[in-house]
């Protein structure tokens, strides 16, 4: 799960982008103008930016440059645009854009795209301590391994065998989405794929099912 900050001026392109991510799991900021991207810049600290090249105060390449003058560009940046030529790509790739996505954005290059940002994020070290001290324990104070108790891999219901047939079918493929929705770490686009549904479809079983995504995801973390 990241902090996904999208900055873009139009009102469909942020709620879908919102959308997308949100389902994938991410914490999603959005920001309509060069200012408010600032503000969430400071504040959130994302972990990666979705960034409109054309916008009405400040575009942008320039916010970018602005970011890269004060050493702030310090997270990937994905930058958007339906009408930006060449030249512009290659000038924020050159300033540090990790990428160009040209409008409209498919479904599977933004997921492409975000994830391949995500991966070039540095973890940071983790604080040495002062000293190490070597600890063995002693052999016959470790449990048995019959004795260790692993942890399930996900919630599954107990079944009543009494139901009529349609409850009971509706009974397993709630159990059966609410397993890979844990699995999937509440991400909409893996679990189609594990399931071979289209989103659409997906979105229309979880609904008639009556599963609470967002009670899914909480799940997951």
């Amino acid at each position: 799960m990241a902090n996904i900050l999208v900055v873009d001026d139009e009102l469909g392109i942020r709620e879908l982008l919102f959308e997308i991510l949100n389902d994938e799991g991410h914490a999603v900021e959005l920001a309509e103008n060069a200012a408010q991207a600032r503000a969430l810049r400071e504040r959130q600290r994302p972990d990666l930016v979705l960034l409109d090249i054309w916008m009405p105060d400040t575009d942008g390449v320039t916010l970018l440059k602005e970011w890269s003058a004060a050493g702030q560009l310090t997270m990937p940046v994905i930058m958007m645009s339906g009408h930006a030529t060449i030249d512009t790509a290659v000038e924020a790739t050159r300033i540090g854009a990790m990428a160009f996505l040209e409008k409209p954005i498919t479904l599977q290059k933004l997921l492409q795209s975000v994830a391949q940002g995500l991966d070039k994020l540095v973890a940071r070290p983790a604080p040495a301590p002062a000293s190490v001290v070597a600890v063995v324990p002693d052999a016959e104070l470790l449990p048995s391994p019959e004795s260790v108790l692993l942890p399930e891999r996900a919630p599954v219901s107990q079944f009543d065998f009494d139901l009529p047939l349609r409850e009971a079918r509706d009974a397993f493929e709630r159990a059966y989405f609410e397993f890979h929705l844990v699995q999937e770490h509440g991400s909409m686009t893996r679990v189609a794929e594990k399931t071979g549904l289209e989103r659409t479809h997906l979105y229309r079983k979880l609904k008639q099912l009556g599963i609470d995504l967002s009670k899914t995801k909480r799940n997951a973390m």
